[in-house]
């Protein structure tokens, strides 16, 4: 056999992202049923990265984009996945919000889903704190501004958003819908002769 047919293995830098690869899929599977854990440790980091900028007294460009990309995920969180604005026509199969009380009930599905939601936020604030370790990221501005830029472009986006969920009536959270469940199981098994 000619040594250059033969097929070349992987070479250990490959093999290591590889690996790595591997864990994190491995617990990203086994974190999603647990939403609570999840949006716990993420905001457990989010306060760390927070105390960390407020002791050194810097980064608060990094601090803003971080902001303005939350925002921009929890508006993707909070919209519906076909928005009934862009004119869908009616004949088409896909889910859409009901328009009227006569309309069947379609569940609210969401544009971003809450486990990518959760796993671009986490990796947002992984990344600022990442950040926080250069000085080159850490460019002299006058903060308040900043503040003021983002409650103000919080504010306008929010008015928007809210305007367009009563417009179309919907709630994209679950809190106080009715939630039907099936048959208790009482574990009895009844044997018939």
């Amino acid at each position: 056999m000619d040594s250059d047919s033969a097929p070349r293995r992987p070479g250990m830098v490959s093999q290591f992202f590889r690996r790595m690869w591997e864990i994190q899929q491995n617990f990203m599977d086994k974190s999603t049923p647990h939403m609570a854990f999840r949006w716990t440790v993420t905001l457990l980091l989010f306060a760390f990265y927070f105390l960390r900028v407020y002791f050194l007294q810097g980064w608060y460009i990094v601090t803003y984009a971080l902001g303005i990309y939350l925002l921009n995920l929890f508006i993707g969180f909070l919209t519906p996945k076909i928005d009934p604005t862009m004119g869908q026509d009616q004949d088409e199969d896909g889910p859409s919000l009901p328009t009227r009380s006569s309309d069947e009930f379609k569940p609210f599905m969401r544009r971003l889903p809450e486990f990518k939601f959760w796993y671009s936020g986490t990796w947002a604030v992984c990344i600022a704190m990442f950040c926080t370790f250069f000085e080159a990221f850490n460019i002299p501005v006058f903060w308040p501004i900043l503040v003021m830029y983002f409650i103000i472009l919080f504010v306008i986006t929010m008015k928007r958003q809210i305007k367009h969920m009563i417009k179309h009536r919907y709630v994209p959270w679950s809190s106080g819908k009715t939630r039907y469940k099936g048959k208790e199981d009482t574990g009895k098994v009844v044997m018939s002769k």
